[in-house]
């Protein structure tokens, strides 16, 4: 049992408690959840790379492959000097359920490195990711397991991955990561895919909700936040507050995102633009709106601030922003939480459609991606509601409850090997 081998604290307790409170839910045997919450594969290497002084610094990386009950593993790689391995289980975790809720033909994995590239230059960082990637070479693959960009991570190191990959191959495989350059397989609309998936799911939400585009304040303003920011404008939302790292930007008539936009271009930050009062994170995520998109970190609602919250929805477009504690105190509040393994699920959609495009090597135009990418997420949202509905449950217990019965069904279905 993984009890006895990984640490439980954080995120990853709160990802067992879940799968316990859902397991009964759902009336899972035993063996069933003792699958459920076990790692398939965890794998710890050891990466040295010469520096541009030409010191040799040894970083540790990381993938874990959770289930694969589904099809091939598929998760992000992140660089940041905080990765561990107890971080890597519960983001693979999730993205094990990210992949069901959808209702794609994915398990869920995860990797990184601890390591900060803020602090590295392009040089150390490929050779770094040329190491990782031909450390982790034996247990990746277009059928394996199919990496992807996560934070601090972009489709320029996709490209070094796939180059690695296939150079030791002696052949070019596309389909070894999603995330890469279109010049090499790369799909269309695959950078905008999770902001775009969070503001569909948010459009729907608030015409159920409000029965009109509504304000909106989104915390986190990197890939995902400004996509989403930049999308829900043009369906109509007012965006009334935007952050990042060093602050935000605050107005009650809304913000230009396109003058932000082309702000945070030249200055690398929200926090300076003149248009708007000066708020922090904390302020921003206190303030009294119809919607709530929380799209920075993990566990920035928790058990200090939940009671502070006073937005009417919130649509988690970051991994786990909201604590177990926090999320509980929102439910009793009567704060309907959008779930991430449902809301953020966009991006892991659009790799599918790259995945799927690099093993035919026949590419989809634009309007194709967007097209089957609304489909996919505003059905997932329904069959979601549905099961909120019949079981009289909130969002995240359903959106659990439909995903691992997806991943129980198959598991119960292929059986154990061996015998």
């Amino acid at each position: 049992m993984v009890d006895s081998i990984f640490e439980k604290r954080g995120l990853l307790e709160d990802i067992y408690k879940q799968i316990d409170e859902t397991a009964k839910l759902l009336n899972l045997s035993k063996n069933t959840i003792a699958k459920l919450k076990s790692p398939e594969r965890a794998v710890v290497v050891s990466c040295p790379v010469e520096m541009e002084n030409g010191e040799v610094r040894v970083f540790t990386g990381f993938r874990v492959q959770y289930n694969g009950s589904r099809g091939p593993y598929k998760g992000g790689i992140r660089y940041h000097p905080d990765v561990t391995l107890e971080e890597m289980i519960a983001m693979a975790a999730l993205m094990t359920w990210k992949c069901a809720v959808v209702n794609i033909p994915f398990g869920g994995a995860k990797g990184g490195i601890a390591c900060n590239p803020l602090e590295m230059t392009r040089k150390e960082l490929m050779r770094l990711t040329r190491r990782y990637t031909e450390m982790i070479r034996p247990i990746i693959g277009p059928e394996k397991d199919i990496p992807a960009p996560d934070l601090n991570t972009n489709e320029d190191v996709m490209a070094w991955i796939m180059d690695t990959y296939s150079m030791v191959n002696q052949y070019t495989v596309p389909g070894i990561v999603t995330g890469k350059p279109k010049c090499i397989g790369g799909s269309e609309g695959r950078k905008e895919a999770t902001g775009r998936g969070v503001a569909i799911i948010t459009r729907e939400i608030s015409n159920m909700f409000f029965g009109k585009p509504v304000e909106v304040a989104i915390q986190g303003f990197g890939n995902v936040g400004s996509v989403a920011a930049k999308v829900l404008s043009d369906f109509g939302f007012k965006i009334v507050a935007v952050s990042d790292y060093y602050g935000g930007v605050y107005s009650a008539d809304g913000l230009n995102i396109d003058e932000l936009l082309s702000h945070v271009e030249k200055e690398g930050t929200v926090s300076t633009y003149p248009k708007g009062d000066k708020i922090s994170n904390k302020e921003l995520l206190e303030l009294d709106v119809n919607l709530l998109i929380p799209a920075a970190v993990e566990s920035v609602i928790n058990s200090e601030n939940a009671d502070d919250v006073k937005a009417k929805v919130v649509v988690e477009a970051a991994n786990a922003p909201i604590t177990y504690e926090a999320d509980r105190i929102l439910n009793e509040r009567g704060i309907t939480v959008v779930p991430d393994i449902l809301a953020n699920a966009g991006g892991v959609v659009v790799s599918y459609f790259e995945w799927v495009q690099g093993l035919e090597r026949y590419f989809w135009k634009a309007d194709r991606v967007f097209r089957e990418l609304e489909d996919i997420m505003i059905s997932s949202l329904h069959e979601v509601l549905s099961v909120s509905k019949d079981k009289e449950v909130d969002m995240r217990k359903a959106a659990m409850m439909l995903a691992l019965k997806r991943v129980a069904e198959a598991h119960e279905a292929r059986g154990l090997w061996p015998q």
